[in-house]
């Protein structure tokens, strides 16, 4: 069974070398060398990376005379943040609730203090 690009996506940045690939990508295209720099692994290790990346959507690999440099595909990073957005939402709503709840507490206090 094919997982869902969300998911897809989603285990893609599991993996903090993954992250950290995308960050570096985020600066600018790179070719497999200059990802790999950074990084104590092998080429083949970091190729296979790329290659969940890859699959995820999240980079795109173009050819350049004899280098095909990496390149961040942010379209899959919309689609969590769009996903994320109505937990962001909800968070936002309950901590308005609570500071709503907080400021009623405060001006009781206040008016006992008062009396």
């Amino acid at each position: 069974m094919q997982a869902d690009p969300l998911s897809t996506t989603l285990s893609a940045l599991a993996d903090p070398t993954r992250r950290a690939i995308l960050a570096r990508l985020a600066r600018g295209a790179a070719t497999v060398n200059e990802i790999a720099e950074p990084f104590d692994m092998s080429l083949p290790s970091i190729s296979r990376h790329l290659k969940v990346l890859a699959n995820a959507g999240l980079i795109s690999r173009g050819r350049e005379a004899q280098w095909r440099p990496c390149r961040l595909e942010a379209a899959p990073l919309k689609k969590v943040d769009d996903w994320l957005d109505r937990y962001r939402r909800f968070w936002e709503g309950s901590f308005d609730r609570m500071e709503d709840y907080l400021a009623e507490i405060k001006a009781e206090q206040e008016k006992e203090t008062d009396q």
